[in-house]
């Protein structure tokens, strides 16, 4: 069969089956923008279904299926570049030579996968049509990484595994915490939504396929998105690498130190191979990077970066049987709804001086909230240390929103002349669902 042939028998069959049956989504695509809409995230998070809750939306809009042109260019049977990537185009026009192109809506999943994409896509915005939506495993289909063919024509939507608010949704978990019942029901969704964290597919399955399936993505994304797309030739070190990150979350992480132990254990790989590897795990989205608050620009890049991971699932499995850390579970679980939730104008970091502040919220040119995360308050140096660090922070940018958020405890902390406020994180998050930070 040849390639049109096939692209023909791909688009068919993806119309026979609409609408599609998914599960909705808090983003919510916009269909009539006149502009390509990007959606950037990790694998497996949910990407295709806001293609396809948009499909089906146009169907409901009087949009029939002969006008949907969906493609996965992560099918192995397709491999496009430049030289064949207009056979799209064709084999859509020999199927329905009735319908322009330019009243078609083009769906194009992992479009990374295709060399060259870019030029293609913009040539079909420009000449053919305006109803484009792309969507991705890589940071490159971010706007600020996007090539400059493509930079003003496109509006970016990243998308993330579940929040814990679209969690209780997917396992009909009843969100009004007023209630015992419901409270503990609450409760007991989040402890799950700690530990196996927010993969859609890995929230549907059974406990018993939960810890194979996340190893099966971290398989792919090590060596699909990672190894083969970087043409990394010796992975072993890399995955050593990857988990001394993981075990440090939500610590300083130095990358040096990291070459030095690979170093003394007779592993050869240089040290600006690390350095490579760790932007090109932020660039797969496994890794996020979060640098030290500075009034100085200069100074904020300076310094020891922390990293978070994408999902608490799939850190799990892959630290096993390294016991869990819950307060560095609960942190990166804080770092990830805050992530999700940025506006354009708002910038996360962490606070250093003499003590330490978890996040500081920044929009424009504001400091708008100081965030501790600690799993218990309860040991008095504990309970200290988390109020010196949001005080010194709190005087250091004269910030007076402060929030310590803790696995189950709630409270007001009067300290001199601030008001801390104690918050359990499941409640948190409920209140504050993406978009929608203060």
């Amino acid at each position: 069969m040849v390639k049109k042939e096939l692209i023909k028998q791909l688009i068919v069959d993806f119309q026979q089956e609409l609408p599609a049956k998914v599960f909705s989504r808090e983003l919510c695509l916009p269909t009539d923008s006149d502009k390509i809409i990007t959606v950037p995230g990790v694998r497996r998070c949910g990407k295709s279904t806001l293609l396809l809750l948009s499909i089906n939306r146009l169907l409901t809009e009087g949009i029939s299926r002969e006008h949907i042109l969906f493609l996965n260019f992560d099918d192995e049977r397709l491999q496009f570049n430049a030289d064949n990537l207009d056979e799209i185009l064709q084999a859509y026009r020999e199927l329905y030579p009735h319908i322009p192109l330019r009243d078609a809506y083009l769906f194009f999943d992992e479009i990374q996968m295709a060399q060259d994409w870019e030029q293609f896509v913009r040539r079909v915005y420009e000449r053919e049509c305006k109803h484009i939506f792309l969507t991705g495993s890589n940071s490159r289909m971010l706007s600020s990484e996007l090539s400059t063919s493509l930079r003003g024509r496109t509006l970016q939507y990243e998308e993330f595994p579940l929040s814990f608010t679209e969690y209780c949704r997917f396992t009909g978990t009843d969100v009004n915490p007023h209630s015992s019942t419901g409270q503990a029901a609450l409760i007991n969704a989040f402890q799950s939504y700690l530990v196996n964290g927010g993969f859609p597919e890995v929230t549907l399955s059974s406990s018993l396929y939960k810890e194979r399936i996340l190893q099966e993505y971290f398989f792919v994304m090590l060596y699909k998105d990672l190894i083969e797309r970087y043409e990394i030739r010796n992975p072993e070190p890399i995955r050593y690498f990857i988990k001394r990150v993981m075990a440090n979350l939500t610590k300083p992480t130095s990358v040096n130190r990291i070459y030095n132990e690979l170093k003394s254990q007779g592993v050869s790989i240089g040290k600006n191979t690390l350095y490579e590897v760790i932007t090109q795990t932020e660039s797969i989205y496994l890794f996020f990077p979060l640098c030290r608050y500075e009034k100085s620009l200069v100074k904020e890049n300076t310094g020891d970066k922390k990293y978070y991971c994408i999902d608490n699932g799939l850190r799990r499995v892959l630290l096993n049987p390294i016991s869990e850390d819950k307060g560095k579970l609960l942190e990166n679980c804080v770092f990830l709804h805050l992530r999700r939730s940025l506006s354009l104008l708002d910038k996360l970091y962490y606070f250093k001086q003499r003590q330490e502040c978890d996040f500081v919220l920044v929009r424009g040119d504001e400091t708008v909230q100081l965030i501790q995360v600690c799993y218990s308050l309860e040991d008095r140096q504990t309970r200290s240390r988390e109020i010196d660090g949001l005080m010194e922070a709190a005087q250091y940018t004269g910030c007076r929103q402060l929030l310590i958020l803790t696995y189950a405890e709630e409270e007001e902390i009067l300290q001199e002349t601030h008001t801390i406020s104690v918050r359990p994180v499941w409640k948190w998050m409920l209140e504050t669902q993406a978009l929608s930070l203060p």
